[in-house]
């Protein structure tokens, strides 16, 4: 089946002048051009086109949408990863409409109002204890404002990546690779020069983040979502890189 671009633009809520945009950046080419200069597009067109709406939707600009195109060839890899993303934004927006509507129902019956209640969904800065203690205050300082000084499409495109490691770990696992092998530890590589954005770990820092992965529910769930004991074998892949290539 084809469509044309009119179609399209209409059924996805766009323009056809936002479509033949995209294909003069080379984000989206339609299947054929007629001999009418009317241009149309197949099913994988629609199914592209839908995987930039959403990363439109969870605040990519467009350069950052081609670099994540151009890293994901499977279509149905990529709508899972993009469905993650929108569960956890959903997560999060869940946690605020609940703070919200506690506050609300609270001040309207006069009672007392709890910190908890009010900021939960807000606190992006709850971790700061745990890592300071763990790495320092410098680890913080500076993981913050690296964080701070990104842009919406850079947060964004830096979360996505994260959940495609996470889920290669899984599907690794559950096909039989062990966390030493040459799979693994490409993943591994991956994981670690993801951490490294802000500084590069150390054996001892890299290996304990692996740890408090395996250890930690909060930080477990994001593994292990990808299969049960994913969390611990991405603690061993994690030991096992540090071991080879890492010094303290």
């Amino acid at each position: 089946m084809e469509w044309s671009i009119q179609e399209v633009a209409r059924r996805a809520g766009t323009t056809s002048r936002t479509l033949r945009h995209y294909a003069d950046i080379g984000l989206l080419e339609p299947r054929r051009i007629g001999s009418n200069g009317y241009r149309y597009y197949g099913p994988d067109e629609l199914i592209s086109l839908q995987r930039i709406l959403l990363l439109r939707e969870l605040g990519l600009g467009l350069p950052a949408i081609a670099g994540v195109l151009a890293g994901q060839r499977d279509p149905a890899a990529a709508l899972r990863a993009h469905l993650e993303l929108l569960e956890l934004e959903r997560d999060r927006l869940a946690r605020r409409i609940a703070s919200v509507r506690t506050t609300l129902l609270k001040t309207e019956r006069g009672e007392e109002v709890m910190a908890e209640d009010v900021l939960d969904g807000f606190d992006d800065k709850r971790y700061e204890k745990e890592v300071t203690e763990r790495w320092g205050a410098d680890a913080w300082r500076d993981g913050r404002r690296w964080w701070s000084a990104l842009g919406e499409d850079e947060r964004r495109a830096r979360l996505l990546e994260h959940e495609t490691i996470a889920r290669h770990y899984g599907r690794a696992r559950r096909e039989g690779a062990e966390p030493g092998d040459e799979r693994a530890q490409e993943i591994t590589g991956r994981m670690y020069a993801w951490q490294s954005a802000v500084r590069p770990p150390s054996r001892s820092h890299f290996a304990g983040l692996g740890e408090m992965f395996a250890t930690d529910p909060r930080f477990g769930k994001n593994y292990d979502k990808y299969g049960e004991g994913t969390a611990v074998f991405v603690r061993d892949a994690m030991r096992i890189y540090a071991d080879r290539n890492l010094t303290d």
